[in-house]
């Protein structure tokens, strides 16, 4: 069995949204829609006559409709647009300028049939012909995108293609009566109407028969947060749909010789995603920071094992945690220095290293070099079971999510890491607590150079290392999203002359990372895109910043249960991934609905 379904699901989605992400610049926009405006001048200008008068005349009647949109799209904006969250002035000439595109093809055949086949009237309801393609993409894109109310979605959708339609009615100079084009103009906005009440109403079925919500309402909450990073609309659709769970976080604490907490290792049994800002994506950094700021301490989030149906709902939820959080390490008082050397156990490519602190096991588990991704939740508790088996008071199993290369084959990780587990965690149950003094030191970088877009979250690099007798055990945690295959192995080969023993490099798994650049996977691990030099020599800094304030230490482990904690689910996930899927392949069959639009259109023009 390779990745779940769900992570396909995601996958999926992201590549049909980051297409979203694809907008031209303001100035090239621009550009585009004076270049267009000038062609469509030239059709205005028909016959061709090369003369001064003639290219002055071109030029007036190309100016013209490049001043035109831009006044409408600024009025539109300004007067019924200007709270919306999606159509700001860039996206508005960007559509502008998609639905002059049609507007202009049917505006040469109109010139055409006037110049070279004489017929005024031909010419003139093909002219209406191109004003009901332009209005019904400007409509259908405003319907489905805009937050506004109704009737401002129809006055900015038929606002900018009205105006050149009258442009190119008066440059013609035809002289029909009023009842003419009053008809004309009905008959295709209503049919651009009906046209994209088909369309929607069709389309919106697909998500009620899934959600009992609107498709394109899930699409307006998607383009709010990834294009405008407003998290709010979409988290409102993901709190109707989550299901209540209870979710355990694992924490070890390190206090200094003065009573003073040096560092806070908080291992969450629950999914920082599923993207962007949204639900628990940002958790990690926000525990991060909660703690620090209130324990002036270094404070590691490396991934517990979960996926994507434990992803938190909302901000609302990732609040829950953050305060059971802190009101957990003020309920802990049990430390002590009892701790065990670390060991490590490794077969088949999986590696397993365990180390015992006060009657609780931590185990670190990758198969890097080969790919690593989520491991399923039933893993933790099968390894919590046999840690129980075995005497321990609990288990803490670190899920490292630091090697990625290719496909990741969950069946035969799980089962090899499965194994292995036992047989480390067998192999720990043997090891005497140490009678020499337990050292801690703790370091931090926040790399002011490194953002989003080189998949480095804004928890940075965090390093806790372990003393014991002679041994000195490094923990290092990055805040992204998996890691490139090889850079674990030389993070860890470059801290040897540090005097650095055994250790491990995780990530956060944050998933703020993701939906930020345009790539095939939607974001980039750890050391895709940044010289591995670079982290290497970050990692290097918090491990020396960690040597240089290690000192006598006792730590406490806790487990904190969460009730009633929010979640996607598994399901609700997947089919919400697919949704997305299915409404683009549904969308696609439905165009026909314009084209039969325009054919009956056509048909009525010809009969008045």
């Amino acid at each position: 069995m390779k990745s779940p379904p769900h992570r396909s699901s995601i996958d999926l989605a992201i590549r049909h949204y980051s297409s979203l992400f694809k907008l031209p610049s303001f100035r090239l926009v621009l550009t585009l829609l004076f270049i267009e405006s000038l062609l469509f001048g030239l059709a205005l200008s028909t016959p061709f006559i090369f003369s001064l008068v003639w290219v002055a005349r071109w030029l007036l009647n190309g100016f013209s409709p490049f001043i035109i949109t831009l006044l409408a799209d600024i009025f539109a904006i300004n007067l019924f647009l200007k709270r919306d969250l999606i159509l700001k002035f860039r996206r508005m000439l960007f559509l502008s300028f998609s639905s002059n595109l049609l507007f202009l093809a049917f505006t040469v055949a109109s010139a055409l049939i006037k110049s070279y086949f004489l017929d005024v009237n031909l010419s003139v309801k093909v002219l209406f012909l191109g004003f009901f393609a332009a209005t019904s993409l400007r409509l259908l894109v405003i319907y489905a995108t805009s937050f506004s109310n109704m009737l401002a979605k129809i006055v900015c959708g038929l606002l900018q293609p009205s105006l050149v339609l009258a442009f190119a009615i008066i440059i013609y100079g035809m002289d029909f009566s009023a009842t003419y084009y009053i008809t004309h103009f009905l008959l295709s906005f209503v049919f651009s109407l009906m046209s994209i009440w088909l369309f929607t109403a069709i389309l919106n079925k697909v998500g009620i028969a899934a959600f009992g919500i609107p498709s394109l309402k899930l699409f307006r909450a998607f383009l709010a947060d990834w294009t405008e990073s407003v998290e709010q609309p979409f988290e409102e659709i993901l709190e109707q749909l989550g299901e209540e769970r209870e979710v355990n976080v694992s924490l070890l604490v390190f206090k200094g010789e003065h009573e003073e907490i040096k560092a806070i290792m908080v291992i969450p049994n629950l999914h920082p995603g599923p993207f962007k800002n949204i639900g628990s994506s940002p958790l990690p950094g926000l525990i991060g920071r909660l703690l620090e700021s209130k324990y002036r301490c270094v404070v590691s989030v490396p991934h517990g094992i979960s996926g994507h149906e434990l992803d938190l709902v909302s901000q609302r939820e990732n609040q829950k945690v953050l305060e059971a959080l802190d009101k957990s390490l003020r309920e802990i008082d049990n430390f002590s220095s009892r701790v065990t050397r670390f060991l490590v156990v490794e077969k088949n490519c999986a590696k397993v290293g365990c180390q015992v602190f006060n009657g609780c096991i931590l185990l670190t588990l990758t198969m890097a070099p080969e790919t690593m991704e989520d491991l399923p939740l039933e893993l933790n508790d099968t390894i919590i079971r046999k840690a129980m088996e075995l005497g321990f008071s609990w288990a803490i199993a670190i899920d490292s999510h630091n090697s990625i290369d290719g496909p990741f084959d969950m069946e035969r990780a799980t089962s090899l890491i499965s194994i292995v587990s036992m047989i480390a965690m067998e192999k720990a149950s043997l090891l005497e607590y140490t009678t020499g003094l337990l050292e801690v030191g703790a370091g931090k970088i926040i790399p002011s150079d490194l953002s989003l877009k080189d998949g480095i979250g804004p928890d940075g690099i965090s390093a806790i290392i372990v003393g014991v007798e002679g041994q000195k055990v490094a923990y290092i945690t990055i805040d992204g999203n998996n890691m490139v295959s090889g850079l674990r192995e030389k993070i860890l080969s470059s801290l040897r002359d540090l005097s650095i023993e055994y250790g491990e490099v995780f990530t956060t798994d944050t998933h703020v990372v993701n939906a930020v650049v345009l790539t095939e996977r939607g974001y980039h691990p750890v050391g895709e895109v940044v010289d591995h030099d670079k982290i290497i020599g970050y990692v290097r800094e918090a491990v020396i910043e960690a040597l240089k304030n290690m000192g006598p230490s006792k730590v406490a482990w806790h487990r904190t249960t969460i009730r009633g904690i929010k979640v996607i689910g598994e399901r609700q996930i997947s089919e919400l991934s697919l949704l997305t899927d299915k409404v683009s392949k549904k969308a696609k069959s439905l165009s026909i609905i314009f084209l039969l639009s325009a054919l009956t259109l056509t048909i009525l023009l010809t009969l008045i």
